[in-house]
């Protein structure tokens, strides 16, 4: 996949990765919102994923479709809760090392959850760019790998067979 073009066959690709790791989550009209906005409004339930976002479909594309050697090295990513999730779960399940920088007020619960989830949880900065900043500098000294939440082409892959899923309901 070249920068960040992603093709429909990389999606595809992705959803057989995914095979037997995400819930193909259920899809409902909500009446009121259909009302409210004068068109069909569904909701995707995918919360109901282990994780509970979507963010785990991109992690574990990415991290499942590292080198060996990479791998080895280890991944770092930066976030305030789903996606940090998302990489501390699809990485143990890879038997790869994680490190989530996470801003220092980000729920209790999502650092408790992605530590549950064997990620090793830095707390740094204010705000997310500070953690990210942190991340890209544990990255380039630890040699890690850097799992961007989105700007990801094997992320963005994951994350499409959600689409993919509505297309198929």
């Amino acid at each position: 996949m070249d920068r960040l073009i992603v093709r429909l066959e990389d999606i595809e690709r992705a959803q057989k990765c995914l095979e037997g790791v995400i819930q193909k989550t259920e899809m409902s009209c909500s009446l009121s919102a259909s009302k409210k906005l004068d068109t069909d409004v569904f909701f995707k339930f995918e919360n109901l994923q282990r994780t509970g976002s979507f963010k785990i479909r991109g992690a574990y594309n990415k991290i499942f479709n590292l080198t060996e050697v990479e791998k080895r090295r280890g991944v770092v990513a930066s976030s305030a809760g789903n996606h940090a999730q998302g990489v501390a779960f699809s990485a143990s399940q890879a038997k790869v090392k994680s490190t989530i920088v996470m801003p220092v007020n980000a729920p209790l619960a999502k650092v408790n959850a992605t530590k549950s989830y064997g990620g090793n949880v830095i707390l740094h900065g204010e705000i997310y760019d500070e953690a990210q900043a942190k991340a890209f500098e544990l990255a380039e000294k630890e040699g890690f790998v850097f799992v961007h939440p989105f700007q990801d082409p094997l992320v963005i892959a994951g994350q499409g067979t959600i689409g993919l899923e509505i297309m198929q309901a």
